[in-house]
């Protein structure tokens, strides 16, 4: 999972809590999908969810998760949220207020399960494992389907130490398919393609008027010690593709390499695209802590973009793969056109 994770903490498998409203099921999709009287069947990374009924009691463990459901309009069904990076996307401020936090970070899994949910989903591979929240398998044993996003796992190897490496580039269509298979899930099909309409045609909005193919950029995610660049095919990368931008770092496979700012100085990008994180776990985590840095160190204040102070500001969430990557696209584009380098 991207550098938006916090500390790794392990945690103990809760015991089945009494009264749980636990639904039969166990699982994960990406995008096949079985539906019948008896309820909705989808192959999710590399394991089947099954849910017998549209959730009442879900829990969105990543924010990528949540915004996607409050922007569905499930609010009502949701009993619990967690591990945010950022204030919620905006429009969604209302119907989040109505869901419980159940922590900043990732909560623990007995606060889960006092929840009594019927379903959970997650954005990160990392969340539904045994340094996060609990794995899938702890969930299944309590008869809790749960459900990762595609965006972390298809085309993605997550084997290594790091935030993984993309076999093959992520691209806004499984974003969409994320979509579709929760509004399935949860029996809002025609909302969820109404929610897609929406953000394709927003995408077509921000890329027609944005030919930006003779120009490069570097995103920085976070830290200034040993800084989070993105490599080629995440969601930085379809910013990159939507807008015909070349990465500086599009050599590397991996999601968020740590590079030495030597390199980013050498590699000398047109323009910054830099994480405006609230968080407080890694050093540089604002973009005004990354302009500082920038303009004072000796050995980046005399790159091109920190002369010319082309500077684009994204929250985390638009650089991670979710509907918020939209939103990177069109301050990105709007960026290029104030630059003068969109033609």
């Amino acid at each position: 999972m991207p550098p938006a994770r916090f500390t790794r903490h392990v945690r103990r498998a809760a015991p089945l809590l009494a009264g749980a409203l636990l639904l039969a099921g166990c699982g994960s999709s990406t995008g096949a999908e079985e539906k019948s009287a008896r309820g909705v069947t989808i192959d999710n990374c590399g394991t089947k969810v099954r849910v017998d009924r549209a959730p009442r009691r879900a829990v969105a463990l990543d924010q990528g998760s949540a915004e996607i459901m409050l922007s569905l309009g499930l609010a009502d069904r949701m009993v619990g949220t967690g591990t945010w990076t950022d204030p919620v996307l905006k429009g969604l401020e209302k119907a989040n207020a109505k869901v419980p936090r159940l922590a900043d970070r990732y909560p623990s899994f007995e606060k889960v399960l006092s929840t009594e949910p019927d379903f959970a989903a997650a954005s990160f591979t990392y969340t539904l494992s045994k340094g996060g929240v609990a794995s899938r398998g702890k969930f299944a044993e309590l008869g809790v389907p749960t459900y990762l996003s595609p965006s972390d796992c298809a085309g993605k190897d997550n084997s290594g130490d790091g935030d993984g490496e993309r076999t093959r580039a992520l691209t806004l269509d499984t974003v969409y398919g994320e979509i579709r298979d929760l509004a399935r899930i949860f029996d809002v099909e025609k909302r969820g393609e109404k929610l897609i309409g929406t953000l394709k045609a927003r995408v077509d909005k921000a890329t027609s008027a944005a030919d930006a193919s003779d120009v490069s950029a570097l995103y920085w995610f976070a830290n200034s010690d040993s800084p989070y660049m993105a490599g080629c095919c995440g969601a930085p990368g379809v910013i990159t593709e939507e807008l015909g931008l070349r990465n500086v770092f599009d050599d590397t496979h991996e999601e968020w390499p740590q590079i030495g700012w030597e390199t980013v100085a050498d590699r000398d990008p047109d323009v910054l695209v830099i994480g405006d994180l609230t968080r407080r776990s890694q050093s540089a985590e604002s973009a005004a802590q990354k302009i500082r840095f920038l303009e004072s160190d000796p050995v980046t204040k005399n790159m091109t973009a920190v002369r010319e102070k082309r500077y684009v500001r994204l929250s985390g969430q638009d650089m991670n793969p979710t509907i918020r990557t939209v939103d990177g696209v069109e301050k990105v584009a709007a960026a290029l056109g104030e630059f003068g380098l969109a033609r």
